[in-house]
C-alpha cells in the first residue's frame, strides 16, 4: 500500500470518530443535572436573558431537533456565544489556540533536540556518567511540580540574575497576524519584537521541556539498546558500514517508533492547554481560557473547549499514524492486510 493510500484509509477511518466526538460533547451538555440554559447564562442572569439563550439554542424544543441545530451551527463554525468574554466561542479560540500552539510546537522542538541525542549517546555509552546524569534528570522531571519549576526559574532569571522576562509573551509592539508572536514577528520583519518574543517565550518553554526531555530521553535510550543488539544491525556493521551510518540510518529510525508515540501524545496534550504554566507565566493561552471557563462557570467555552481539544487529539493521532507509516512501511503492509 502507498503512502498516499494509507493516509486516505486513516482520513476516512476518522470521520466516525470525529462524529462521536461531535455527538458525545452534545450529549454531555444536554444531561447535567441542571437547567443549561442557566448554566450558559451564567448565576447573575435575568430571566429574560436565559429564556433569550433557551430560544437561542433551541433548548426548549425535542432533543433530535437541538442536535440538528447543534449540528448546522458547528457546520457554519458557530460555538456559541461566551456570557465571560462577551464574544463569540470560535473568536476567543481563534485568540487563544495560537498562542498554546506556539508554546507546544517550540517546548516539544527542545523536548526533541535535548531528549532524542541524550538517549542515543546513553545507549551508545551504556553505564557511563551521561547515561546517569540522564537517569537522574528523568528521575528529576517527572518528580518536579511545574508550578514549583516555574516560580523558581522565575525567582532566579528574573528577579536575581535580570536576564529573562517573568510573564507575558512580548512587549515591543507587533502586528497580529497569525496569534504567533515568533511568526508574526518575523513575517513583518520585526526583529526586536522577534528578540523579546524570544526572552520571553525561554522560560515557559523550557519549564515544559524540563518535565519531558528525561523521559524522551529514557525511552530513546531504551528502544536504541534493543534495536542495537537486533541481527540487522550486526550484518550492517560486518559489511563495513561506518558506525555513525549503522546508528544514524539503520538503528535509529527504528528506535523512534514508541518515542514518536510518545511524544505525539505530550504533544496533543499540550495542545488542550498548560494551564499551570500558563497561569505561573501569565499567558493566556487554552489551558488558562478553559480554567477561568469552569470559575465562572462559561459553558459554551467549555463545550468548545472539549470540541477543539478533541479535534486537536484526533489531528495529532492521525500524524503519528502518518509518520509511524513513513518510518516502517511494513506498517502499510499490515494496514492493507
Amino acid at each position: 500500500m502507498r503512502l498516499r493510500d494509507y493516509v486516505l484509509r486513516r482520513l476516512v477511518l476518522i470521520t466516525p470518530v470525529a462524529l462521536g466526538l461531535v455527538t458525545m460533547t452534545f450529549l454531555i451538555s444536554h444531561v447535567i443535572p441542571a437547567d443549561p440554559a442557566r448554566v450558559w447564562a451564567g448565576p447573575q442572569a435575568r430571566p429574560e436573558q436565559v429564556e433569550l439563550i433557551r430560544k437561542r439554542y433551541h433548548l426548549d424544543e425535542p432533543l433530535w431537533i437541538q442536535y440538528y441545530y447543534y449540528i448546522h451551527d458547528l457546520a457554519r463554525g458557530d460555538l456559541g456565544f461566551s456570557p465571560y468574554t462577551h464574544r463569540p466561542v470560535v473568536q476567543d479560540i481563534l485568540t487563544y489556540f495560537p498562542v498554546t500552539l506556539e508554546l507546544t510546537l517550540l517546548s516539544t522542538a527542545l523536548t526533541i533536540a535535548l531528549g532524542v541525542p541524550l538517549g542515543v549517546i546513553s545507549a551508545l555509552k551504556r553505564d557511563s556518567w551521561i547515561d546517569h546524569a540522564t537517569r537522574i534528570l528523568a528521575l528529576l522531571g517527572t518528580s518536579t511540580p511545574v508550578f514549583w519549576l516555574g516560580l523558581l526559574m522565575q525567582l532566579v532569571f528574573f528577579y536575581y540574575l535580570g536576564w529573562l522576562p517573568a510573564t507575558g509573551r512580548i512587549d515591543v509592539p507587533y502586528t497580529r497576524i497569525t496569534g504567533m508572536v515568533l511568526l508574526d514577528t518575523l513575517i513583518t520583519g520585526n526583529l526586536a519584537g522577534f528578540a523579546d518574543a524570544v526572552k520571553h517565550l525561554i522560560m515557559p518553554s523550557m519549564c515544559l521541556c524540563f518535565v519531558y526531555v528525561g523521559l524522551i530521553a529514557r525511552l530513546t535510550r531504551s528502544s536504541m539498546l534493543d534495536v542495537l543488539s537486533a541481527d540487522y544491525i550486526r550484518t550492517a556493521r560486518s559489511k563495513g558500514l561506518p558506525e555513525q551510518l549503522v546508528v544514524l540510518k539503520h538503528a535509529l529510525r527504528n528506535a523512534l517508533l514508541p518515542v514518536v508515540t510518545v511524544i505525539g501524545i505530550q504533544f496533543g496534550w499540550l495542545l488542550c492547554g498548560a494551564a499551570i504554566t500558563e497561569t505561573v507565566f501569565a499567558i493566556t493561552g487554552m489551558g488558562r481560557y478553559a480554567a477561568n471557563a469552569i470559575v465562572n462557570l462559561d459553558f459554551p467555552s467549555l463545550m468548545g473547549f472539549t470540541l477543539i481539544s478533541g479535534i486537536s487529539i484526533m489531528v495529532v493521532n492521525l500524524a503519528v499514524d502518518i509518520l509511524y507509516a513513513f518510518l516502517d512501511p511494513r506498517i502499510r503492509v499490515g494496514a492493507r492486510a
